[in-house]
């Protein structure tokens, strides 16, 4: 039994998105509270509570999208009162808070996302769309921490030279200005170079190939087909109506009718795939120490 890590990436893939789709594309409060909540308890539980600034950040940015709604737009009906001779309605707060839940619902799950996806992973993903994609990947995911290391190198050897003697404003502007103007050169250069690696080594005279490690098992069609399915579900209820919420000019909002429901119901199904998933995983643990 695996973890829900451990799943092919693009099945994994595939329910983050059809996960965060829903919460972006729908506007329907509930749907909304049940992404944030998830998204929180998804993120809580791989990550416990060593993350406390990420939780702060999150929150905070919660708040600030909430608030600037309504002090923003002014549309609706019910006044709440006046700032600066400015209304403050009920729709527009309701709206700002729904916005910030949809917003910092999706950061969290994104967040977990970046966790759980390793560049070998999103190597593997894009590798299955485009074989040029994972390439130009492959090659950003590594120029990124090279170019991070040959800055401290630079750095410190204008260091070395006598850089920054000055201490003061203009000195570190000139300073980083010329770190930054080798380190462009440094990069062109080694372009350049690994360009004609490539070319010496026949890159591009035969269809490349790949080594993969990871593969489609039962599981992971289960999971796939799983997903879809809920996925499904809620994204036809969503698309015809039937989980509608309007905020302006009035709220107006209609009881979810069967379909809707079932939209509401698959959409919570299959953000618990995890959490299940994770939950028989432990519980298999605890059997087989048991046994032992």
């Amino acid at each position: 039994m695996r973890s829900f890590s451990e799943y092919n990436p693009i099945v994994v893939t595939v329910w983050f998105f059809s996960v965060t789709g829903i919460a972006m594309f729908s506007s329907y409060p509930l749907l909304m509270l049940i992404s944030l909540l998830g998204g929180v308890l998804f993120f809580t539980v791989r990550n416990g509570i060593s993350h406390g600034k990420e939780h702060i950040f999150f929150w905070v940015l919660f708040l600030i999208l909430a608030l600037a709604n309504p002090l923003v737009s002014h549309n609706g009906k019910t006044v709440l009162f006046v700032m600066n001779h400015n209304p403050v309605t009920l729709e527009a707060t309701l709206y700002g808070l729904n916005s910030a839940a949809m917003i910092v619902g999706v950061l969290y799950w994104f967040r977990s996302f970046t966790q759980i996806m390793t560049s070998e992973k999103l190597l593997y993903v894009t590798g299955a769309l485009s074989p040029k994609l994972s390439l130009i990947l492959s090659m950003a995911l590594r120029f990124v921490p090279l170019f991070s290391r040959q800055s401290v190198k630079i750095n410190n050897a204008q260091k070395a030279m006598g850089l920054y003697k000055d201490d003061n404003i203009i000195d570190d502007i000139k300073g980083k200005s010329r770190v930054f103007s080798i380190l462009v050169t440094w990069a062109l250069e080694n372009g350049i170079i690994t360009a004609d690696s490539m070319e010496a080594r026949g890159f591009g005279t035969h269809r490349r190939t790949q080594f993969c490690r990871f593969g489609f098992r039962k599981s992971d069609i289960t999971l796939f087909v799983v997903s879809l399915a809920l996925f499904g579900v809620t994204a036809v209820a969503v698309g015809i109506g039937s989980l509608d919420f309007s905020f302006y000019p009035s709220i107006s909002v209609e009881t979810p009718d069967k379909l809707g429901m079932a939209g509401l119901i698959s959409y919570i199904a299959l953000i618990m795939i995890p959490f299940i998933i994770e939950t028989e995983v432990s519980l298999r643990w605890k059997y087989l120490r048991s046994g032992i």
